[in-house]
């Protein structure tokens, strides 16, 4: 039981009673946080995670929930406007004082700040919040709509989560569990509401001509009867106090703060992550902001090829180097501050410069967007819509309407956020019912009308916001196919995943920016041991198809293998190959595209991270261990780099250099013919400069000169200390009569918990792969040796080991994996 003290808010964080509608359960759970969670925590449910329990927990979603708590009032705090500060709902709720309804919810994206002065009492008071059925609440919306609107039923096995504001992948999808959790995140607390409360800050940059910057920043205030507010604006060093009078609602107060010689705020590579501390004060309430002065300018005009599509940060093209963004975990309460911080430092750690917050997840919460803004990332930020239709009744587009309302004034401060688009995938969405494809126009209105929605909502709340309709999108006003289309926009490209063509049909085509596109791999095997016994170690078990959410996800990694390689020997060695031929794929379209800039200026690849332990196209484990792609992203993304890229007719391989910097680069490259023994012999040296932001050709050698029997080895340096390696397959790996690699590993303890292996190979040994039996951090992995060369790796466990106990490491290589030799 909580007392307050006059003035001071009281925190609802904390144990609560949790129960289902009908008694049949009741335990504690810890607010903020979800249901499954507690559920679990109290032996209720198993981990839904592990095995096949995603089956056994179906009927949580289906049942109601009560969540209740008391807290303690004396006579002289009734006084006042109290009222509660809710973060985020999940998701359709009825919240109770005193057994009075103070407020109905059905937006998980919303803060709710309902009145509540009115049902306090002195003494023991109740607070009551009953979560609906997501499951029920979806059903009975869209029986009430004037026409169906369909969804996605490949993505989401639990039906019509497309009626709700509630993140998209809760209801499952080809990566997700399907479990619909449902909880209360984020802030909880009473609060008391004295001359005024903040309800927004929202900044605007204004140029000079003399290069000063004029920030503009406006606070929303909101008060119950009309006053006087004192103001307090702090920037860095800058401080300054307005009387503001205010009404009894909405009131806006404006003050400018002029910044003579800003320094600038750069995404990660290309300069410093300048920011300044932005604070507003007002009765004691105190909200700050991450400022960092840029400019961002979205890049559209009409071209040979149709229309370009490419960022400018600061007067300066930026080819943009990443991935997608999922949430990171499928239930909240796993969700950690510190978990996220190392995603997103991985992806930096991998030459990336931009994520795209995918729009079937959440709006991420603000220390998410302050960590991108440390760390160089540019947002790109969807609003939260994916894969299906939508409702476009004037209830539903006025609940939108207020969600983007909210979410782009709580965000739109942040220098990280690059673009708002509008959707993901809702225009090709449209061919894909029987329903939208009978009466297209019917459904296409629907959209229009639900994206001019979100764009006039946007575009109120940030005028000076960059607005995309839809991802992918050949443009404004224009829904064709941008799947295939690649003269304009932005472009998913999934023909290679989803129907089944070879890793070189990335190069039939040239996307102006393509923000989606991926191949798929099993989860590590220390992240398989975490859900399966020894007994499902089989890709056909039932425990590993249930980790696998895409429909034919594992017969086309096993295609594949038989197109590319000789079938491994084992689980392990399936798990490993499957993982090296996703970064093969995925290597082919960047290194293709990269060597089309400035035509191509960013590839984002899905996905970045996992929200639960599954087979995807993620090139983090769950949990953020790299898998084998992300080490070979690190490479394939270095702002400096060389590629071979084939010709059209495989005659050639061309060597492309690439330079992301904004200074030329000399670079010297050497390649050499390797043996299937791992015998080096020198073959050709070139070198010459890459201007600054530019993609040019070193040097092309004929595919003839290259014995069959031999691989085409190189390695360059660049004059700016970047360098790199790599080898060109001429065939198919299958075809390779490999030698023994005699691939040997030698652990030594550092002393400091990590651990230096020396790797070595008697032969040639083509991507290895280290693997221990816990998880933990590599310094590389997924690289070469030929015979007689060898490579110190330092491996860091991801928690302290206990004393006595060593990691045992295996050793992968192509050769070992096949099982012959």
């Amino acid at each position: 039981m909580t007392h307050p003290s006059l003035n001071q808010d009281i925190d609802l964080s904390g144990d609560w009673l949790l129960a289902t509608s009908d008694n049949s359960h009741a335990l504690t759970m810890g607010i903020p946080g979800d249901v499954h969670s507690a559920l679990q925590t109290a032996g209720v449910i198993a981990d839904p995670y592990a095995g096949r329990n995603e089956d056994d927990v179906q009927w949580v979603a289906n049942k109601d929930w009560v969540l209740e708590r008391t807290f303690q009032m004396d006579a002289d705090d009734l006084g006042g406007d109290w009222y509660l500060d809710i973060e985020s709902l999940d998701t359709v709720a009825s919240v109770f004082v005193n057994d009075q309804c103070v407020l109905k919810a059905e937006n998980c994206f919303l803060r709710h700040r309902p009145d509540v002065g009115f049902a306090l009492r002195e003494g023991e008071n109740g607070l009551r919040i009953v979560l609906h059925s997501s499951i029920a609440a979806g059903a009975a919306a869209q029986a009430d709509q004037p026409f169906y609107i369909p969804y996605s039923t490949g993505n989401s096995p639990i039906a019509n989560g497309n009626m709700l504001r509630k993140p998209q992948c809760h209801f499952g999808w080809d990566w997700n569990i399907a479990i619909a959790p449902l909880g209360v995140y984020g802030t909880i607390a009473l609060k008391r509401l004295d001359a005024a409360r903040i309800e927004h800050v929202t900044t605007r940059q204004i140029a000079q001509a003399n290069g000063a910057v004029d920030l503009e920043v406006t606070v929303s205030l909101f008060a119950a009867e009309p006053g006087i507010a004192a103001v307090h604006f702090g920037l860095d060093d800058q401080r300054e106090r307005l009387d503001c009078a205010v009404n009894t609602g909405e009131t806006l107060l404006t003050h400018v703060f002029s910044v003579e010689t800003p320094k600038l705020w750069w995404p990660a590579g290309s300069g410093e992550q300048a920011l300044s501390l932005l604070t507003v004060e007002v009765s004691g309430q105190s909200v700050t902001r991450q400022i960092g002065f840029r400019t961002v300018e979205l890049l559209t005009d009409a071209d040979d090829a149709g229309s370009r599509f490419a960022f400018r940060v600061n007067g300066r093209e930026i080819f943009c180097r990443g991935a997608n963004w999922i949430p990171a975990d499928a239930l909240m309460s796993r969700v950690s501050r510190e978990g996220v911080e190392d995603l997103l430092q991985s992806a930096v750690d991998a030459n990336m410069n931009m994520i795209r917050i995918w729009g079937g997840g959440f709006y991420e919460p603000d220390w998410f967007y302050d960590l991108c803004d440390r760390l160089g990332l540019m947002v790109w930020q969807d609003f939260m819509f994916a894969c299906n239709l939508y409702p476009s009744t004037p209830g539903f587009l006025e609940n939108v309407a207020a969600e983007v309302d909210y979410q782009v004034k709580r965000l739109s401060s942040h220098p990280s956020i690059a673009l708002w688009c509008g959707d993901n995938e809702l225009v090709g969405a449209l061919t894909w019912f029987p329903e939208s494809r009978k009466d297209r126009d019917r459904y296409l209105v629907s959209y229009d009308r639900l994206n001019r929605t979100i764009e006039t909502a946007m575009q109120r709340a940030a005028p000076d916001a960059i607005w995309w309709p839809s991802s992918p999108s050949v443009g404004l006003l224009n829904f064709g196919d941008a799947w295939h289309a690649d003269g304009a926009g932005d472009m998913h490209y999934w023909s290679v995943w989803h129907e089944n063509k070879s890793f070189d049909n990335y190069r039939s085509v040239r996307p102006r920016f393509c923000s989606e596109f991926g191949f798929q791999s099993y989860t590590s095997m220390p992240i398989v041991r975490q859900f399966a016994e020894q007994k499902d170690l089989n890709v056909a078990s039932p425990v590993m198809e249930a980790h696998q959410k895409n429909a034919g996800g594992n017969e086309r990694i096993a295609a594949t293998m038989f197109r590319y390689f000789r079938f491994p020997k084992d689980f392990a060695n399936f798990v490993y190959l499957s993982q090296i031929q996703q970064g093969l794929a995925i290597r082919t379209a960047v290194d293709f595209w990269r060597s089309l800039k400035p035509h191509c200026m960013g590839t984002l690849y899905w996905q970045l991270n996992d929200t639960w332990p599954v087979a995807s196209w993620a090139s983090l484990d769950y949990g953020g261990n790299w898998k084998a792609m992300h080490y070979m992203t690190r490479r394939f993304f270095q702002p400096v780099n060389i590629a071979a890229i084939p010709t059209e007719d495989d005659a050639d391989v061309a060597f492309s250099m690439v330079n992301d910097t904004a200074e030329p680069v000399t670079l010297t490259l050497q390649t050499f013919l390797v043996s299937l023994a791992g015998e080096r012999q020198p073959f050709v040296a070139a070198a010459g400069t890459c201007g600054p932001d530019r993609a040019a050709t070193l040097v092309t050698i004929s595919a003839s000169e290259i014995p069959k029997d031999s691989l085409l080895f190189w390695s360059f340096e660049a004059s700016n200390g970047m360098a790199g390696e790599g080898h060109h397959m001429t065939a198919t790996y299958k075809a390779l009569d490999l030698q023994p690699s005699g691939l040997s590993l030698q652990a030594l303890a550092t002393g400091d918990g990590s651990y230096d292996v020396t790797v070595s190979a008697r032969g040639l040994a083509l991507h290895v792969m280290i693997e221990a039996d816990v998880e933990g951090r590599y310094s590389d992995n997924a690289f070469d040796l030929t015979a007689g060369g060898d490579r110190v790796i330092r491996f860091t466990p991801k928690v302290p080991l206990a004393a006595g106990a060593e990691p045992v490491f295996t050793g992968y290589d192509l050769q070992s994996c096949q099982g012959n030799g």
